[in-house]
């Protein structure tokens, strides 16, 4: 079967390595000159089965009321004239019940956990490298408040089966020695083991090339303009190169896939949610992470990629502007030099921002749509590098007629049945 991929990124590229791997003939096209260059690029690094969560859950409103008045603050929004971000918020506070959280978290969940899985085989099968490091994620609480109410988290791990050790002051110096710096700006923490990192625009690079082995042809710097439907199905998508055909179609352009699927009468809601992040090289190994500790007052994510130390955070309401914003860099500052002061100079970090694809649910959207060669991969949020293996099996198995290994039916846009455009 002629497989036609729209989107290069991280789960656009693993789409494709499944789908090649299964004996399909697979495109991908991307505006961008190489895969990986966009969401992608400088994510915050965490493989987080553990963190797999909606963003919708009880008690969120109020936080976010909180968040939005703090000086560094994890939550940010302009106001805008906008009807489908307050669709998206409305949609968003509706799954802000105990019994919306729980169902969501649990599709969520499964397929994280799926996507961990598929990633060590896939490095077991491949020797893939990606300054990867399976070293867990270490949650860290400033506030006594805070870690009195870790039993809110742990007990839905337990709920979910995912493992954890609660660590006091001491335990979280000994999984992070380079918070011995810090040891006044903690209290204690949560640590998961089961949970990696790795720089997900050096794994889309290097899965590219192992795509290509495979007979991947990758077409770059091509514009994809629209969808031809004739008679039920999906008969080419046009590009600034021209008409392009296949058997079947896969949507994933993240942020930008909703767009392109109203011309075909299907509705999304996914939104972007900006994110941004600085990558600072390494002057001091040992008063670095050795892999994610998480800066649960921030929401900062500092995180060890080889020889340098990313961190990313802030979810930024400001439609499709990538502008990079002075007061966003200086919260991922603060949270950096506040925990680990030695580990490298701010001055020499790089700057970016990057359009995150959410849902209000928090579950992304796989697998097919009511036009029966038309499928979707889209809508992780901030877990695409945490679940692209996943969602590229599971999608793959879906594209070839085949059932897939972990139940799927409640990850595709038939969830959101009588969605307008």
């Amino acid at each position: 079967m002629k497989v036609l991929i729209l989107g290069s990124g991280v789960v656009g590229v693993t789409s494709a390595y499944y789908l090649a791997k299964a004996g399909h003939e697979v495109t991908v096209i991307d505006r961008q000159p190489g895969a990986g260059l966009e969401t992608s690029f400088a994510n915050a690094g965490q493989v987080s089965p553990g963190y797999s969560a909606p963003w919708a859950a009880p008690g969120i409103p109020l936080k976010a009321l909180r968040w939005l008045l703090m000086r560094h603050r994890p939550l940010v929004m302009w106001p805008r004239l906008e009807p489908r971000l307050y669709g998206w918020l409305a949609s968003m506070l509706s799954n802000c019940t105990e019994a919306a959280y729980r169902e969501n978290k649990g599709r969520m969940v499964r397929l994280a956990e799926y996507s961990r899985d598929a990633l060590r085989s896939l490095r077991e099968e491949t020797g893939i490298l990606y300054d990867g490091r399976q070293r867990g994620t270490l949650q860290l609480f400033r506030s006594s408040k805070q870690l009195e109410h870790v039993g809110d988290d742990t007990s839905v791990l337990d709920e979910y089966g995912i493992p954890y050790e609660l660590l006091d002051h001491a335990g979280c110096i000994l999984a992070e020695p380079g918070l011995a710096a810090a040891r006044s700006k903690f209290v204690g923490g949560l640590r998961l083991p089961g949970d990696e990192t790795g720089d997900a625009h050096l794994f889309t690079q290097r899965l590219g090339v192992l795509g290509a082995e495979l007979g991947v042809s990758f077409r770059y710097g091509v514009i994809i303009r629209g969808i031809t439907v004739e008679r039920g199905t999906v008969a080419a998508v046009t590009t600034s190169s021209g008409t392009m055909t296949a058997d079947a179609y896969v949507v994933a352009m993240g942020s930008f896939s909703p767009a392109l699927l109203r011309q075909v009468g299907i509705a999304i809601p996914v939104y972007p949610v900006k994110g941004y992040s600085i990558t600072i090289p390494i002057s001091n190994e040992a008063a670095s992470p050795v892999s994610t500790v998480m800066d649960e007052t921030f929401k900062v994510a500092i995180t060890r990629l080889a020889d340098r130390v990313r961190v990313g955070g802030t979810a930024e309401l400001a439609g499709f502007s990538t502008t990079l914003r002075g007061p966003r860099r200086a919260t991922l500052e603060h949270s950096v030099s506040n925990l680990f002061p030695n580990c490298g100079d701010l001055r020499r970090a790089t700057f970016w921002s990057g359009l995150r694809p959410m849902t209000p649910d928090g579950t992304p959207v796989v697998g097919r749509t009511q036009i029966p060669n038309l499928f979707t991969n889209t809508g992780h949020g901030t877990l695409g590098w945490t679940m692209a293996c996943g969602s590229g099996r599971v999608l793959a198995d879906i594209v070839g007629g085949r059932v897939p290994e972990i139940a799927a039916n409640d990850l595709g846009v038939d969830r959101y049945a009588g969605l307008t455009n």
